[in-house]
């Protein structure tokens, strides 16, 4: 399996949020999180209400059975948001976080660029 593939699976699982949907979605209760790196939050800007989770401790903050969760993390029912650049990486995210148990974790179509387009 190469990488489009894997990322062509992944995303079939995921019912994925338009950014023009995400307002609606934080409204209901979603918890959405950025998992871009540093030095893109410092470029680009930090996403308003978002929770800022380093991609390489997700699994560990975002599950409700780690000793190691984040306490906005209210359990495997929680609709949760994932966002990247540009909707790639949160993809894969989002589907492992589904593996864990969290049912409802999607992602960010077009990621944080496309959130950064409707927002103007």
């Amino acid at each position: 399996m190469n990488i489009d593939e894997l990322l062509a699976d992944a995303r079939s699982h995921l019912r994925r949020v338009r950014a023009d949907e995400l307002l609606r979605l934080v409204d209901d209760g979603a918890l959405v999180v950025d998992i871009r790196p540093v030095e893109l939050r410092t470029r680009d800007g930090e996403m308003t209400g978002a929770l800022v989770v380093d991609r390489n401790v997700l699994e560990w903050r975002l599950d409700p059975a780690s000793a190691h969760r984040i306490p906005e993390i209210r359990g495997y029912d929680q609709t949760v948001v994932v966002v990247c650049n540009e909707g790639y990486a949160s993809s894969l995210a989002a589907r492992t976080l589904q593996q864990l148990g969290l049912t409802n974790a999607t992602d960010l179509v077009g990621g944080y660029q496309a959130w950064l387009r409707v927002r103007r």
